[in-house]
């Protein structure tokens, strides 16, 4: 394998789903991923067929690819989609099922340093982890250091870890999209004289971190000439009963909030689930989201949510496992695979990573992107309340 480019079949139509929606050109650029470079290409795409090309690699190395996921309750991505995609990408590249390890630590951290430990004592040599959080992280990479067994940060980065790479999407990215949604949907939904609340993600997640500057990049210019308000930024939560009540205290404290910047959709749902109790309209209170979830699709369609940050899972999983195989292999991952560096605050260096892009999911482009990927049923998406909304957007 001499190297080959990513090619991000369901990313790369995002940036005309978006110009066709009538949105920023610099949220259009944001959302496009960069041309594929030179040399044979990998398609990452949603029926896997080409992680084939990987077959020969697979074949090389020893030592079995352990995955650590982190938790099964706030997020239901790891059970629903990263497994299962882990899955078919370690299949579609022929290894055996006694080669791999897929474990979820259910939250706890323990137990995540647990499996990391059982994993490695069953012959490990490449461990992908997405970490509850860094302290563990960089456990688990210390002891996987002294062992010789390499890891991989899958979808959050561990501060002052040692890993050899990251897998995730442009997280910054990310909250260019949130940042940028919200100002075209205040245009669009006409908000008079906007006072925007800005919440975050947990304080002990970097993600939270990158989206922040990302949205806070976009949005900081417009409170500085005043054509925004901002009306605080309060400590961040992933849980959303949190992100409730801190909305209800500052909305309590401020009533001229017409605007919240949430930054995914669990969060957004609690909040507008309040906003329903006080009888807000449709279309008049913009909140943000992402994950792609079929409640935040819903609140999309239904017109309380301005739109979602689509992630394609099946892209990060495969891109991860691809990544391993190299290093099972003893082989350096091609520049066209590692397309990027992210920054550890902590160690104050530059983690090579391979940076996927989101793309920003409105009514206009649901059923072409979410949909046609089949990343939630369409039976659900569209049932009850929802039904007549779908067939607006064009979802029969």
């Amino acid at each position: 394998m001499s190297g080959f480019a990513i090619s991000l079949t369901r990313a790369g139509a995002s940036a005309c789903m978006i110009a066709a929606i009538g949105m920023s050109t610099a949220l259009a650029q944001a959302a496009a991923p960069a041309a594929p470079a030179a040399g044979g290409a990998l398609n990452f795409t949603a029926d896997f067929a080409g992680m084939a090309s990987l077959k020969t690699l697979a074949t090389q190395g020893k030592g079995k690819i352990a995955v650590l996921l982190p938790e099964t309750t706030t997020s239901a991505r790891y059970t629903a989609f990263d497994e299962p995609y882990l899955k078919q990408a370690f299949t579609a590249v022929g290894l055996p099922a006694d080669q791999f390890i897929i474990s979820n630590a259910g939250g706890s951290e323990q137990t995540e340093l647990t499996q990391a430990q059982s994993a490695i004592s069953q012959g490990a040599t490449v461990l992908i982890m997405d970490p509850i959080s860094s302290g563990v992280g960089a456990s688990i990479e210390a002891y996987a250091k002294m062992r010789g067994v390499q890891v991989i940060d899958y979808d959050r980065l561990t501060l002052g870890g040692d890993r050899s790479y990251y897998v995730s999407f442009d997280n910054v990215a990310v909250g260019k999209l949130i940042g940028q949604g919200m100002t075209s949907c205040i245009q669009a939904w006409n908000v008079k004289t906007p006072t925007v609340l800005v919440m975050r993600g947990a304080a002990t997640d970097n993600n939270a971190t990158l989206f922040a500057q990302g949205y806070n990049g976009v949005l900081q210019p417009l409170f500085d000439n005043k054509t925004y308000t901002k009306a605080g930024e309060p400590a961040g939560t992933w849980d959303p009963a949190v992100a409730r009540t801190t909305f209800e205290q500052q909305f309590t404290a401020n009533n001229k909030i017409n605007a919240v910047v949430t930054p995914n959709d669990d969060n957004a749902n609690a909040i507008i689930a309040y906003l329903k109790t006080l009888k807000v309209p449709a279309k008049t209170f913009p909140t943000t989201g992402q994950d792609a979830t079929l409640t935040g699709l819903q609140n999309v369609l239904n017109g309380y949510q301005c739109g979602t940050v689509y992630k394609a899972i099946y892209l990060e999983a495969q891109a991860a496992v691809a990544l391993a195989l190299y290093l099972r292999a003893g082989q350096k991952p091609p520049a066209t695979l590692v397309n990027g560096n992210t920054p550890d605050t902590q160690q104050k260096k530059d983690v090579p990573s391979v940076l996927l892009t989101p793309i920003w999911v409105t009514s206009a482009n649901l059923a072409t992107t979410v949909v046609k990927d089949k990343f939630v049923p369409q039976a659900q998406l569209c049932a009850g309340d929802t039904a007549a909304a779908c067939r607006s957007a064009g979802i029969q």
